[in-house]
């Protein structure tokens, strides 16, 4: 995506509560499925966008020290302005996930909501593993496919948006594979596509064609968003977001 493009789609997304589906709720199931986290962990939450979930973990561990990357810098902006009390153990750090400058071993939980799709989730899980100190945990959210035979106009849709989609269950394997003990995983509910996501950025639609009249590559990103939530509405039960819990298994080396 070149840069007008990026920053085109950054403001239909806007100030929206989320920036993809997700929920308190999800965020806190996934991490009571990391048991074992020391009193004062050190978190890392990749590609955070604005942080509704860094704030979430924040809340559900007090002691935690939690560092939240990110590329897009008024993203990281609007977390630490929502951050309140929590601003202290909140730090911020403009960064690549294909590159992170952080040092191996350093953090117990490693958190990503969304975005592992944006380097593939079979470079991502090989990326992140040193990163994790021994026994610690990833925490992940993956768009998959809920059926064997998706259907044709979702199948079709998604073969351009996200072509390296695959099933449930064989994302779950992905991780034994790349070095990792599963704690489970569990399906995002609908809710969490709409209450934060799709309905807000649905509202906001008009006012962009608005703003953007005339405007052929803006119209078309428009048109494209309006897709993909029509294309969610048809087809709520033939894919969604997996949230996946592992541990760095000891059985390979750092």
């Amino acid at each position: 995506m070149d840069q007008r493009m990026m920053e085109i789609f950054l403001d239909v997304q806007g100030d929206l509560p989320r920036q993809g589906p997700g929920d308190d709720a999800s965020t806190l199931r996934a991490l009571s499925l990391c048991d074992g986290l020391p009193e004062a962990p050190r978190v890392l939450d990749i590609g955070c966008g604005p942080g509704a979930q860094t704030i979430a973990l924040a809340n559900a561990l007090p002691d935690a020290a939690i560092t939240a990357v990110d590329t897009h810098a008024p993203y990281l902006d609007r977390l630490k302005a929502r951050a309140d009390d929590d601003a202290d153990r909140i730090t911020t750090q403009v960064a690549d996930m294909t590159a992170l400058p952080l040092a191996p071993a350093s953090f117990d939980l490693l958190w990503c909501e969304g975005a592992a799709y944006i380097m593939g989730i079979d470079a991502a899980l090989r990326a992140w593993r040193p990163l994790l100190k021994p026994g610690g945990c990833l925490a992940l959210t993956e768009l998959v496919w809920l059926t064997e035979a998706p259907p044709t106009d979702a199948a079709a849709f998604f073969a351009e948006e996200y072509p390296a989609m695959r099933g449930a269950e064989a994302v779950a394997a992905l991780f034994e594979d790349a070095g990792y003990a599963p704690r489970g995983h569990f399906t995002l509910p609908d809710s969490a596509w709409w209450d934060q996501y799709y309905t807000p950025l649905a509202a906001r639609l008009p006012e962009m064609e608005r703003k953007y009249a005339g405007d052929e590559m803006a119209q078309a990103i428009i048109e494209m968003t309006r897709k993909e939530i029509a294309v969610r509405e048809k087809f709520v039960a033939s894919y969604g977001y997996e949230f996946y819990v592992a541990r760095k298994s000891s059985s390979q080396a750092v």
